[in-house]
């Protein structure tokens, strides 16, 4: 028996995945069966003209899934925002496609964030309970991330990095329209204003996790260490030194119609 009292929308952001995303999606309505809350899965495909992600996608029929996508390629954070904006449920969650990341973590943050009456649940490759295997220029990242988000941003999690997060409806509505950051540090964004904002209900849940090695190089690596730097780095500027988020700088958010998320929930 499905409960009625919540409505739980999960994104999946989609990049060059035409090969397994059709898979991918099936486990994760396999695993939204099994919870007791009615579900939406919203998929978005973060650039259709670089492969047939979308296509494929479009091919199941699956009636809790709703695909979407746009032409050019602009980052994870946008696509996540972009899906978050198509949602119907007060309870909103995203993860990676790719099935690094067990979709069973989906119900566990879920009922972390009944127990905890959440605003933000965070999956936390640093838990203790948490079964990881990821690669050293990972580690570095998150380590990295973990002290800026502490020490500069001040987010008391020990984990911002990992792709699987649930937030309720209210948190979104007011922290969406005040985001620029489109990749690597949308996470310590996307979290950082919320605590700002009073949202500090943050916690974390065990995660498991098996990285892909082969997707990754060092020369990638690095860059993708250095890009995440750079973005965090402007997050605590405008966080602390512009104090852009504020509410007496909304005429300076970048507006996009295409992140608006409702008011209501839809259901």
């Amino acid at each position: 028996m499905k409960n009625s009292n919540h409505f739980l929308s999960v994104i999946i952001p989609v990049y060059k995945q035409e090969k397994t995303i059709r898979k991918d999606l099936q486990i994760i309505n396999e695993t939204l069966k099994q919870i007791r809350y009615n579900y939406e899965i919203i998929a978005v495909v973060d650039g259709t003209s670089v492969d047939k992600s979308l296509k494929e996608i479009k091919k199941l029929k699956l009636k809790n899934l709703k695909a979407f996508g746009y032409k050019t390629n602009h980052g994870k954070g946008y696509a996540v925002r972009y899906g978050m904006a198509k949602t119907q449920g007060d309870y909103i969650a995203f993860i990676d496609s790719g099935m690094e990341i067990d979709p069973n973590g989906i119900s566990l943050v879920l009922e972390h964030m009944e127990w905890y009456n959440a605003d933000i649940i965070v999956a936390s490759k640093r838990h203790p309970a948490s079964m990881v295997n990821y690669p050293l220029d990972r580690r570095i990242i998150s380590f990295g991330a973990h002290i800026i988000s502490k020490f500069l941003l001040g987010i008391n999690v020990h984990d911002t990095q990992a792709g699987l997060k649930i937030f309720k409806r209210l948190v979104l509505i007011k922290v969406l329209p005040r985001l620029l950051v489109k990749n690597y540090a949308f996470d310590l964004e996307i979290l950082s204003v919320a605590n700002k904002l009073g949202f500090t209900k943050i916690y974390e849940a065990p995660i498991k996790l098996n990285y892909d090695f082969k997707s990754l190089t060092h020369a990638t690596g690095l860059k993708t260490i250095y890009s995440c730097l750079m973005e965090a780095l402007a997050v605590f500027y405008r966080l602390k030194i512009l104090n852009y988020y504020d509410d007496k700088n909304k005429r300076k958010w970048v507006y996009d119609p295409e992140l608006e998320m409702r008011i209501n929930t839809g259901k």
